[in-house]
């Protein structure tokens, strides 16, 4: 690569129209650092002013990429941490932060700055975190691929590219939890037992096999069992095999001439109004209701 500084930067324009999407992007733009550079390289305006050691703050959420070299972060709620390429950095609205490249690797970032309705919800629902802004995720050229997408399209602004750029964001920000999470859990031997439970429990919809048979048949104790899956999927193992169930259900009742009656049994209802229950419960519908939407939808 070169060794000389490289910068892309855009500020964009955001209407009231783009506004109602509920997330809108506010800038991005792409800086290879070489070593022994002063940091920062380009020069940003005012409400980005950034100042190596005294950090800045922001009006607005920004997932930074880390893809060469290593430096350090920390903010208000991160104490100073060393950042490793492959490292993706979320700074959040309001909360102060600073980062810069070593001198002696330099770095390569990626940024894309974002704001909305939609991200405060997912901040306030504990997806997003100011204790935890730092990602290990590994040099990915997926998610390198969207940040060249951003900026080819930013560079463009074609008639409704916010829209566009946005729901890229949203992509990449669901990578990011997914392959943060997945790294966690890399080295867990755990894991295994609950994929194999899961597994187990997508075989058979039926009641015949209880969460602590599943147990015993993966080689964990009930209570471990429960309190790990619970933390892996998200969900307790009679949720998940509920959900399983109400899945093959649907299923069913859309792509089969299997009776009401035939369905309760293959799924292991004791009789069809029990599974009637469980179904118009859940979907607030009954399945024969659910049929003939479902056909009549297909018919149009």
């Amino acid at each position: 690569m070169d060794d000389r500084p490289q910068s892309i930067l855009h500020y964009l324009p955001v209407s009231p129209r783009d506004e109602q999407w509920g997330i809108v992007c506010t800038t991005a733009g792409h800086q290879h650092v070489p070593p022994g550079t002063p940091y920062p390289v380009s020069e940003h305006p005012e409400n980005y002013l950034f100042y190596k050691g005294c950090g800045r703050t922001l009006d607005e959420y920004q997932l930074v990429y880390i893809t060469a070299g290593s430096g350090r972060f920390e903010s208000a709620s991160c104490p100073s941490a060393t950042v490793e390429a492959g490292t993706m950095l979320l700074l959040f609205p309001n909360e102060w932060h600073s980062y810069s490249p070593d001198s002696g690797t330099g770095w390569t970032e990626w940024w894309v700055g974002f704001r909305g309705v939609n991200i405060d919800k997912l901040a306030a629902q504990g997806f997003l975190s100011p204790q935890r802004p730092m990602f290990s995720i590994g040099c990915s050229g997926g998610i390198e691929r969207c940040y060249r997408e951003i900026i080819a399209t930013v560079e463009e602004q074609r008639v409704g590219f916010q829209p566009l750029i946005s729901s890229i964001v949203l992509h990449i920000l669901g990578s990011v939890l997914f392959k943060h999470s997945n790294l966690l859990y890399n080295d867990n031997p755990v894991v295994e037992k609950i994929n194999r439970a899961k597994a187990i429990m997508r075989a058979r919809f039926d009641r015949s096999t209880s969460p602590e048979q599943i147990a015993r048949e993966v080689g964990m104790g009930y209570t471990w069992f429960r309190r790990a899956f619970r933390e892996y999927a998200g969900m307790a193992p009679a949720q998940y095999q509920q959900t399983m169930r109400l899945n093959k259900a649907r299923e069913l009742l859309a792509t089969t001439t299997h009776t009401i009656s035939e369905i309760a049994y293959v799924l292991g209802f004791e009789s069809v109004s029990a599974f009637s229950l469980f179904f118009r419960t859940r979907e607030r519908q009954s399945p024969t209701r659910y049929r003939a939407r479902y056909r009549s939808g297909k018919e149009r």
